[in-house]
């Protein structure tokens, strides 16, 4: 079914009001998405690495100071 939105017409703040509200509703039906094979594969090579002690978790804070700072 083809969708069509007055993109030219929107704010942005509409444009990321329906942007929410897609993704709202996707999370919401989570377990109809199945995650691609490559997904496994990755978190099966992290979760190595880990155990290799190449790799540690950090908590999210911690991360997220860094991913600010990188982008500066």
């Amino acid at each position: 079914m083809p969708i069509s939105l007055p993109l030219k017409e929107m704010t942005l703040e509409e444009k990321l009001q329906a942007m929410e509200s897609i993704w709202d509703d996707l999370c919401a039906h989570a377990e109809r998405m199945p995650s691609p094979d490559w997904h496994g594969e990755v978190l099966a090579g992290r979760e190595a690495a880990i155990e290799r002690g190449e790799e540690r978790f950090e908590d999210w804070d911690t991360a997220r100071r860094k991913i600010d700072q990188d982008l500066q």
